[in-house]
């Protein structure tokens, strides 16, 4: 161990979870070794420029402390240099006196698409090899693998090469061409057909941008799910339960059909690693890691149940203990034909059970429980390890039910107790697809009836001196399951996610406040009008019109007329929206210009100003004393809209076709509808010298969704089901606003502050 001083290392990975620990590690307890990091590129930003961002991370806290910001800049500029290089790219070149190459870096998702995971476990492993070799050098190869290569087993695994007969080049191939394949699916018109359905469906009263868009969108989603599934039905298919564990043995194969007999190669494969024991301090942890997304999900009441084994090994480690075992790997080199592989776990020799994280995890969540968004504390579940299959059926029946709830509150009235159905729903719904998500990617391992024997690793273990044990020895049995879960994991974990829901409560109704225009004018607030400024709509404007303009004899006739025709409408409205204005303006037909502008002054418009929401006249007050432009868009009549003009400095509504005087019952011009708006935005904007980032849209209808994206502060008010979904996804501001019938006249709009 002690000829590591003195080291030239080169380290793939080093931004990854184990790649800073090692990164640390070294440089803070080996102060003559130097390092190479291997670092990829990322848009303009160099492998300089990362490494000065990843030095400024809490793994380093420590270490900063003890030597100072002066001592951190002199040990990198003197011992830490960095090779912009990309796995899967081979212009780049190694120094001539490396000693050791930690290979660390990998694609650690489960369940990434089958090219994005071949293209970094195993291509990159092929060209940094033959990298290696081309530079003329034979280093020490220490390949960071991951216990689960052994694949979906029971009993005791062995530290020896994979038997397995998976041909390395013809998967590669395989996966490599599997996207062309899939995107080329894609493009089938049985696919594209079903795909348009789905997005005319949820968009088409948006338009038909917004259509295609979503079409497009779902698309690429079709693809990339597929690649998921490619990859995790062909590591099934040949033993492994998901791409990554397949593709990480695939990437040992390579290492040894390369490396054996040209130089010495150790494959260190670590369990599940988690937060660190001590060192750099107990408990860092850069991200969540595969256990931790469950323990948090179990905290806050997600999890009634999960598929797993009570008596299965759920193999965990700290990061540290791995750090150590790796660095002790790389300075015991093996001889070159003779390849050397290490188990970096805790179930040989320190079992941990997955019933035995349940009552750890239960027994810290009860004594720690996590707040409930100022709504008091999470009570936790008990779980009964019922079994996988039974588990499977409770998820597939509470999918069923989710999705007929769903289906049926999205087709009712917008109220304020369906909007709290809706964030109930929700709730269920983000529980079952997490359970889903998480049984289908980690049921396997909770559920693992197999032992990796460490007996090679202990023995490096014991070779090392006695007075380096302490901060540099990598036995799993010296750790306190219930201090290190309790007082060390647990803690570590939910800190954050205690700081950002303490206090906080799920509403999200509370609207931005309103900044003042800096240059008059660069901020514009657009207001929808039904269901958004006032609480009625199209139909009912017109029926009001009318029925003041007949004598009370022809009311029935006319309401009865309305409601033969409803259904005719509702049909139209429910297609588009343009549709629907454009067929229910015929109603408007022979009507007189004259007599409905007399109408609406003398009596419609105090009938328009009761049915206005207070709130929303505020609103509009507030934008105006803020500096903002106000506008008005909307499908009715313009001439319906005359009692609220003033209050906007531009008013955008149908036109209808006058001839002789009277209207035809045609509109003027396209009604400015769904995506319309957008475009009709933009460009008012474009010509108005407007920001539509720092700018605002009020809307009440999914159909008004292009319009509230289009803008940077979108509000949704009084939303029906879709667009309060749509919404509450979006974190969007929900603002309920209400119309009282209050007193009306010619100063109604003054006695609103």
């Amino acid at each position: 161990m002690s000829h590591l001083h003195g080291e030239h290392i080169l380290l793939t990975g080093g931004t990854g979870f184990l790649g800073q620990a090692l990164l640390e590690k070294i440089l803070s307890s080996y102060p003559e070794t130097r390092v190479t990091l291997l670092v990829r590129r990322r848009g303009s930003s160099s492998g300089s420029d990362r490494l000065a961002t990843l030095l400024r991370r809490p793994v380093f806290n420590r270490w900063r402390d003890a030597v100072g910001a002066d001592g951190v800049a002199a040990a990198v500029a003197e011992r830490v240099k960095v090779i912009d290089g990309e796995l899967g790219n081979t212009e780049f070149t190694l120094p001539g006196d490396v000693g050791a190459v930690i290979h660390a870096a990998s694609t650690v998702s489960f369940d990434p698409p089958i090219d994005d995971a071949f293209r970094t476990n195993v291509q990159g492993v092929v060209d940094l090899y033959d990298a290696v070799k081309k530079a003329g050098v034979t280093p020490h190869i220490v390949h960071v693998s991951t216990a689960y290569v052994a694949g979906a087993r029971k009993g005791v695994v062995p530290e020896r090469s994979l038997d397995h007969d998976a041909r390395w080049r013809t998967e590669l191939a395989a996966a490599r061409a599997a996207r062309e394949s899939v995107e080329w699916d894609s493009r089938r018109p049985a696919v594209l057909r079903r795909l348009l359905a789905e997005a005319r469906k949820d968009h088409g009263k948006s338009g038909p941008q917004s259509t295609s868009a979503a079409a497009e969108e779902r698309r690429k989603e079709w693809v990339e799910n597929q690649l998921i599934e490619y990859g995790r039905l062909r590591a099934q298919s040949v033993g492994w339960p998901d791409v990554y564990t397949f593709t990480k043995a695939l990437g040992e194969r390579v290492a040894e059909e390369t490396l054996i007999g040209v130089m010495p190669l150790s494959v260190v494969r670590p369990a599940i690693v988690e937060s660190s024991l001590k060192h750099p301090y107990p408990g860092w942890i850069d991200g969540f890691k595969m256990a931790d997304p469950l323990i948090l999900a179990y905290g806050r009441g997600i999890l009634p149940e999960f598929p797993g084994l009570p008596d299965g090994a759920l193999d965990i480690i700290p990061v540290d203990i791995v750090v150590n075992a790796t660095l002790a790997v790389a300075a015991a080199p093996p001889p070159v034909d003779e390849p050397a592989y290490y188990h970096v776990g805790s179930g040989a020799r320190n079992p941990l059970t997955f019933r035995g994280i349940h009552e750890s995890v239960r027994e810290y969540f009860t004594e720690h429980p996590m707040p409930d968004g100022g709504r008091g504390q999470i009570k936790v579940p008990e779980w009964t390890f019922p079994g996988a299959r039974r588990v499977e059926r409770q998820l597939r029946t509470g999918e069923k039910v989710l999705s007929v709830a769903q289906k049926l509150l999205l087709s009712a009235p917008a109220t304020k107790r369906t909007r709290h159905w809706q964030d109930d729903l929700t709730r269920q719904q983000d529980k079952v697809d997490f359970l889903r998500k998480y049984a289908d990617l980690y049921g396997v391992y909770t559920e693992a009836e197999v032992v990796y024997t460490d007996n090679k690793l202990l023995a490096l273990h014991r070779s090392l001196p006695a007075d380096r044990v302490e901060d540099h020895g990598f036995d799993a049995a010296v750790v306190d399951w219930h201090h290190y879960l309790q007082e060390v994991h647990y803690p570590a974990v939910t800190a954050t996610m205690r700081k950002a829901t303490v206090g906080r409560r799920t509403s999200n109704s509370a609207l931005p406040p309103l900044k003042r225009s800096a240059n008059g004018g660069d901020v514009v607030a657009v207001f929808d009008l039904e269901g958004t400024i006032v609480a009625s709509n199209v139909i009912e404007t017109y029926l009001l019109a009318r029925l003041c303009d007949l004598p009370r004899s022809g009311w029935p006739g006319e309401l009865a007329d309305l409601v033969r025709k409803l259904p005719r409408y509702l049909a139209a409205e429910r297609r588009d929206r343009g549709e629907f204005l454009r067929t229910f303006m015929r109603r408007y037909a022979g009507a007189d210009e004259a007599g409905l502008a007399r109408i609406v002054h003398d009596r419609l418009g105090d009938a328009l100003l009761r049915r206005s929401h207070p709130e929303a006249i505020r609103q509009v007050r507030k934008h105006r004393a803020a500096g903002h432009r106000t506008v008005l868009i909307t499908g009715t009549v313009d001439v319906l809209v005359q009692p609220i003009a003033g209050l906007f400095d531009e008013v955008v509504a149908s036109r209808l076709h006058v001839r002789d005087g009277r209207y035809s019952g045609f509109l003027e011009s396209p009604p400015l509808v769904g995506e319309a708006r957008a475009a009709w935005l933009r460009r008012y904007a474009e010509n108005a010298g407007a920001l539509l980032t720092e700018s605002y849209a009020y809307g009440d209808s999914y159909s008004d969704r292009p319009l509230l994206e289009a803008v940077g502060h979108p509000i949704a008010v009084n939303p029906d089901p879709h667009l309060y979904r749509h919404a509450r996804s979006r974190r969007w501001p929900v603002a309920q606003w209400k119309a009282y019938t209050l007193p009306v006249g010619d100063a109604f709009l003054e006695t609103v502050p």
